[in-house]
């Protein structure tokens, strides 16, 4: 079928590719992209038939919200809008109260996948109405592996499921980064790569993440020294955190990744120089001078 694809960065530009190779009719647009077939959103809806299917795969936020805006004002009844960005599902659900009132369809999908969907697919959560959801099937099947797509739910479905899947992300990522310190600083001259290449076969703990650590660390050594230990976040773990409140849902091992990647970012910690002066002050504890 034939879709605008809007936005063809490291995401976008390989959905692109992927969709292609499957016999579907891509127009694109790009403004940084010069193998765009579009150089406007305008001229992108003039290369796609009614009823339209755009598809937004750019960052979140100010840019997501100035595209959809646009073609609120360019599209026609019945197109449909898709957002496969990591939009929070709030501003989703608004989006498709927008869309509605001017008889446009909006489709939130949440995307899974990173560089390596192109070759392995993309999980997709897709939230939305029956209708379009139906009619973009072909466009969600051949993007996904075989049993990686699933309509979710009603509006905003699809991105609080990503939430909440990057929250998870969140916790497995910090309990590896973690387990392999310790191992780093054992008494025992680990090759780390070998553990992790042992233990994606057989191991309870195998998983994706452990494949795409052991190849870092065959990279990289037992040191990463090509690294910097300096972890940003996009923000869906703090949504899933703000929801688990709002839910009263205790969720410790998220909270706690999410607030290691915060230690990550600081050369030093004032709050580690509160905790020395504390200890020296109330029992003469030694402290470091800089």
């Amino acid at each position: 079928m034939q879709l605008g694809m809007i936005g063809l960065g490291r995401m976008g530009g390989n959905m692109t590719i992927r969709l292609t190779e499957r016999g579907h009719d891509m127009k694109t647009y790009d403004p940084g992209v010069a193998t765009r077939t579009a150089a406007s959103l305008a001229e992108l809806r003039d290369q796609l038939e009614p009823p339209r299917a755009f598809w937004l795969m750019i960052p979140a936020g100010k840019i997501t919200e100035d595209a959809f805006q646009e073609l609120l004002t360019l599209g026609d009844e019945g197109d449909t809008i898709v957002d496969g960005g990591n939009s929070n599902f709030r501003e989703s659900q608004r989006r498709y109260r927008d869309a509605r009132a001017k008889s446009i369809h909006f489709v939130d999908c949440g995307t899974s996948g990173g560089i390596w969907g192109l070759r392995n697919g993309y999980c997709l959560m897709v939230g939305g109405d029956d209708e379009p959801v139906r009619r973009l099937e072909p466009v969600f099947r051949d993007l996904a592996p075989e049993d990686g797509y699933a309509h979710v739910g009603t509006s905003g479905a699809g991105h609080f499921t990503k939430m909440v899947h990057n929250g998870i992300e969140y916790g497995l990522m910090q309990a590896y980064a973690e387990g392999f310190e310790v191992l780093k600083k054992s008494e025992f001259e680990l090759d780390l790569a070998e553990v992790a290449g042992i233990w994606r076969y057989g191991s309870v703990v195998r998983s994706w993440l452990l494949e795409l650590l052991y190849d870092a660390l065959e990279k990289g050594g037992n040191d990463l020294q090509h690294l910097k230990g300096y972890v940003e976040d996009s923000g869906e773990g703090r949504w899933t955190i703000q929801e688990a409140i709002a839910e009263d849902v205790p969720v410790p091992a998220i909270t706690a990744a999410l607030f290691a990647r915060f230690a990550s970012r600081q050369d030093e910690s004032y709050a580690a120089k509160i905790t020395a002066a504390l200890r020296n002050e109330f029992g003469g504890h030694a402290v470091r001078s800089e």
